[in-house]
């Protein structure tokens, strides 16, 4: 019978934290070098999802740059957590069945069910799925969702938005299943769903690091010369990376601040749920306008936000980052990445992102 993979012996979560619906490739070589990835991906003979990234260990300075964020953000996170869990509860489900888009939305959904057994004693059931762009949700794992839970509970977990690039894909994904698309986000930058914590774009430390936040698992696989029909799309478990393993850190450090925020957290999820949560795209034209100025006509390589040009930085073959005039310590980390890396910097004045990363178009 299929069943979740769960720690310890698939990611370092615990095993009532997440049950990562996904198949184990942890024994296959998938990593290949930045350069000849992303000539492969942006010439169409490969997609993103058929391999992986070379997994960044993070320096000592790094380590301690994110521990700093992570000191700084930790009652902003907790409180914004538990806004959007509260959200949840009252506007989709009392009892809400978590699934988080691995690997971003696992660390997110994570505290909001520690943020629900400190609330309200509701142990929240949490799988992390895997949605890829370009080729929608894993449907063997919603079905298996669906086969133990009622829909109407069901909603969807990621960490932040961008463009509402995955916003518009979980929608058309789910446009032959009785689930509503319900995607709930810690921060909501580009203004692409109505249940998010916030709008700002603020530095989520999670989106500093790649899997040593998230459990030590990888970014997602769909590679159908490795997995046969029906079975989950694949990650890896980077067991090997145990000692550098921030991911409890991570947790720990903002549950421990839940207490101190609860009456905060009372008083202003009924503010936000009765307010015009409407998805404006406010971030659509900005991503436009920096497309034709830097003459990029794919504009799946303009990536807005500070979590996504983290990814950049991490995962992909970063052009150049543009930082709003005035962005502080959001985005240090950022240029600290940025100069690691021989990313040039520029500040711009009109940007309604903190930062935008820009992959490196072939032609470049």
């Amino acid at each position: 019978m299929i069943a979740p993979l769960r720690g310890p012996a698939f990611g370092s979560y615990a095993c009532d934290e997440v049950g990562w619906l996904l198949t184990d490739l942890s024994a296959v070589p998938l990593e290949a070098p930045p350069d000849h990835r992303e000539r492969a991906i942006q010439a169409g003979t490969a997609h993103y999802a058929e391999s992986l990234p070379v997994e960044y260990r993070p320096t000592d300075e790094y380590v301690a740059l994110f521990r700093r964020a992570l000191t700084d953000t930790a009652d902003r996170l907790a409180h914004d957590v538990g806004v959007l869990t509260e959200l949840v509860r009252h506007l989709v489900s009392p009892r809400p069945v978590l699934l988080s888009l691995a690997r971003a939305g696992t660390p997110i959904a994570v505290l909001m069910r520690r943020w629900a057994l400190a609330a309200t004693g509701i142990d929240l059931p949490h799988y992390a799925v895997s949605i890829v762009r370009g080729r929608g949700i894993d449907t063997a794992a919603l079905r298996w969702v669906l086969d133990r839970h009622d829909a109407a509970d069901l909603v969807f977990v990621d960490g932040w938005t961008g463009k509402g690039a995955i916003a518009r894909e979980l929608t058309a994904a789910l446009a032959d299943f009785p689930v509503r698309p319900t995607l709930a986000v810690l921060t909501d930058p580009g203004s692409c769903t109505d249940v998010y914590g916030s709008r700002d774009d603020y530095l989520v430390p999670s989106a500093c690091l790649n899997s040593t936040v998230s459990g030590l698992v990888s970014r997602t696989v769909l590679n159908r010369l490795l997995l046969r029909p029906g079975e989950f799309h694949g990650a890896k478990f980077y067991a090997d990376l145990t000692d550098a393993d921030l991911s409890t850190v991570f947790l720990d450090t903002v549950s421990a601040r839940f207490a101190s925020v609860m009456a905060a957290v009372a008083r202003d999820w009924p503010e936000l749920a009765a307010s015009d949560r409407t998805p404006r795209w406010t971030g659509w034209p900005a991503v436009q306008r920096i497309g034709a100025e830097y003459h990029i006509s794919d504009l799946n390589l303009v990536k807005p936000g500070v979590g996504e040009t983290t990814r950049v930085l991490l995962r992909r073959v970063p052009w150049r980052v543009l930082i709003r005039a005035g962005a502080g310590r959001d985005v240090e980390h950022v240029r600290l990445l940025a100069a690691d890396r021989g990313v040039p910097v520029e500040e711009h004045a009109d940007l309604p992102y903190q930062c935008v990363g820009l992959i490196r178009p072939l032609s470049k």
